[in-house]
């Protein structure tokens, strides 16, 4: 596998953090990357730091997303942005280097939670 900076996927993920008010999310600590050849079904993944890295680095947490070329860069561009809002929804309010799974405390993470946040993004246009 290959990976690049995805300075272009960075630039749509901060505008999606500032326009959807996801406040809890510093952007400048969440980093795109696209990878090539990933046997993944995926299109796109969100990589935490843990906690114990953290600390052994002595660096304060990030999250990189990473788009996965094969599938991503062939989505229509709307759902090129569900899927980074997809992403992003896994970044806790804590900021704290976890990731919330798609079903947490009754809440969800699923076409319906994007969709919602999809819809929001066009209104604001």
């Amino acid at each position: 596998m290959r990976f690049e900076q995805a300075d272009d996927i960075n630039q749509r993920a901060k505008r999606l953090v500032e326009q959807l008010q996801l406040n809890h999310i510093d952007a400048e600590r969440v980093v795109c990357i696209r990878s090539y050849g990933s046997k993944s079904r995926a299109n796109a993944r969100i990589w935490s730091l843990p906690r114990i890295w953290q600390q052994a680095l002595n660096i304060k947490a990030h999250y990189v997303i990473e788009v996965l070329s094969e599938k991503f860069d062939n989505l229509s561009f709307d759902d090129q942005e569900r899927t980074l809002i997809h992403e992003l929804l896994h970044i806790p309010k804590t900021f704290s280097g976890a990731l919330v799974p798609h079903l947490c405390f009754g809440k969800r993470i699923d076409s319906c939670a994007v969709e919602r946040l999809f819809k929001m993004l066009r209104s604001c246009k």
